[in-house]
């Protein structure tokens, strides 16, 4: 991972867990910006979120949560927008007011219109309350339903990445939804071509293949490189 030099401050530390779509949103930023960080795993299957020590910072018992000296920031769309204003090495947002507008269009459908629809919660509810064969498609039914709009939302803007050719905040939230359509919900991405080859754009990058989910220190050692 690379890193800047952050003389006499405490590196920043963010509370993770290896497969949580948001928190590996925040790895990708702290890696595009070089910052280093000390990785704090917070285990979501055994209930770490809910513990006090937890819910201190941040009482809704998510992750990912941040650390920065004496600031606490949890929810990663406000985490991101923290590291962009505080730490301007490679913006994550263009300087065209209306590239930017469709910047925050696509991060909201991701973080608005997809994630929350297949986190850990509620396809646990699904699972309990309606029948365990329901919850893999719920989560790609609400997975594809966002894909098509982002397909048709970025045709006019994408260039090798979501907005352009630079990668931008679009992107951070498209990469872990697409590596968790195709990795857990084995969603059809053949319908999707523009999604899929900025996926394989992703890919290729450094930054990204260290923010993935198997890179991570608490990842199960089956899933481990």
């Amino acid at each position: 991972m690379a890193s800047v030099e952050q003389p006499n401050k405490p590196k920043l530390k963010l509370y993770s867990y290896w497969r949580s779509s948001c928190s590996f949103r925040v790895r990708i930023a702290l890696n595009l910006k070089g910052l280093d960080y000390e990785y704090i795993p917070v285990n979501l299957v055994d209930g770490e979120q809910f513990t006090p020590d937890f819910l201190k910072l941040n009482p809704i018992g998510y992750v990912p949560a941040l650390v920065d000296g004496d600031d606490v920031i949890s929810d990663s769309f406000a985490i991101l927008m923290y590291l962009e204003e505080k730490y301007p090495q490679h913006p994550l947002l263009p300087g065209d007011i209306y590239k930017k507008a469709i910047n925050y269009q696509a991060a909201n459908i991701v973080s608005s219109s997809i994630q929350p629809l297949q986190n850990l919660a509620v396809l646990k509810f699904i699972e309990e309350k309606v029948s365990p064969d329901e919850k893999v498609p719920w989560a790609r039914y609400h997975i594809s339903k966002g894909f098509a709009a982002l397909e048709k939302l970025l045709q006019g803007h994408a260039g090798r990445f979501a907005t352009g050719d630079e990668v931008c905040l679009a992107d951070l939230f498209l990469a872990p939804q697409l590596h968790a359509a195709i990795t857990r919900f084995d969603v059809d991405m053949t319908q999707f071509p523009l999604l899929l080859r900025l996926n394989e754009a992703y890919n290729q990058l450094p930054e990204f293949q260290n923010a993935m989910p198997d890179k991570q220190p608490d990842a199960p050692s089956s899933t481990a490189s």
